[in-house]
């Protein structure tokens, strides 16, 4: 492995828990609409309050890494979505704004936060997907809105609807009772959901599947998508509530993984190579020094967070 791949695998890496960890947190508030008792949406909402915040930790990694590790990329990148990325972290701030005070208001205050807090989820996923869309597709040259387009678009749906699923999820394991079981029903429609607009997604752009599958990873990557779609339909009649998680986690980091794999070696498709945008071997060698400690203490932080909230939410 070369320094531009290891750089390349530390950003890979940020991003990919990012989405895993603050996807299933953006799913929780995308599925709130379908839980009208109030003590529910209490308990969905306390099931991820004391994780939200250092699960954002992530995209800020990300982000720092790939302006240091490569910066033409970064500037490329930012350059064609900053349109929908601050649009997203707009969607953030309004997020954590209904998160935290929704517990210090009145009843009519907090029907208010609530809907913040469902429309700020959505359409955070959206915007994501439509970055990634964006990324996948190449980036429109000096068009504010070219991800206004078809492919980002579909994107965006694909990404709040296997948000959908991971929170769907995510309630089943923390929550169960009644309120688990209604996210068990809702599980079924984000699943189905999810397959369709993958579907859709692989034959809109089917170049980069098949540079995927045309190596042993690719194929490997494939094979685990296609096990886990299955053993999801299964799991979700089963009486083990973490399984259907870990699964859909597992799902969404294989796709993830593929695309990862269907662009290599470039950043931007038949514009900018990992190569050609990383920083210098010697501001590599010591940002990654740096990563190697910051990274380890921010995982760890992480982990003991979950560990210390790991009960059922009552």
């Amino acid at each position: 492995m070369s320094l531009d791949d290891l750089s390349a695998a530390v950003v890979a890496f940020s991003l990919l828990l990012y989405v895993m960890l603050d996807g299933t947190d953006l799913g929780v508030g995308i599925i709130l609409p379908w839980f009208d008792d109030d003590d529910d949406r209490r308990r969905l909402v306390q099931s991820i309050l004391p994780v939200w915040d250092a699960n954002e930790t992530w995209i800020v990694l990300t982000a720092g890494a790939l302006l240091a590790l490569f910066p033409a990329a970064y500037a490329q990148i930012f350059n064609a979505v900053y349109v929908p990325l601050f649009l997203m972290l707009f969607c953030l701030f309004a997020r954590a704004l209904a998160l935290e005070y929704r517990g210090q208001t009145s009843s009519r205050a907090k029907r208010t936060l609530d809907v913040i807090f469902i429309i700020a989820s959505l359409l955070t996923g959206f915007f994501q997907g439509c970055i990634a869309g964006l990324l996948v597709s190449g980036l429109p040259e000096g068009e504010a809105f070219g991800w206004l387009s078809w492919y980002p678009l579909l994107s965006g749906f694909g990404m709040v609807a296997i948000y959908g699923l991971l929170g769907c999820c995510w309630v089943r394991w923390r929550v169960q009772d009644r309120a688990g079981e209604r996210a068990t029903l809702l599980a079924w429609l984000f699943l189905v959901l999810a397959l369709v607009l993958f579907v859709a997604i692989v034959l809109s752009l089917p170049d980069l599947w098949l540079h995927a599958l045309a190596t042993w990873p690719g194929k490997l990557l494939m094979a685990v998508v296609v096990v886990c779609w299955f053993s999801l339909l299964w799991s979700l009649t089963d009486s083990r509530p973490l399984l259907p998680l870990l699964l859909a986690l597992t799902l969404m980091l294989s796709v993830a993984m593929m695309i990862m794999t269907g662009l290599y070696p470039w950043l931007i498709p038949d514009k900018l190579s990992l190569q050609d945008a990383a920083a210098s071997p010697h501001s590599q060698q010591f940002l990654l020094t740096g990563i190697a400690i910051v990274m380890p203490l921010t995982l760890a932080y992480n982990t003991w967070a979950f560990w210390v909230f790991r009960g059922r939410v009552k």
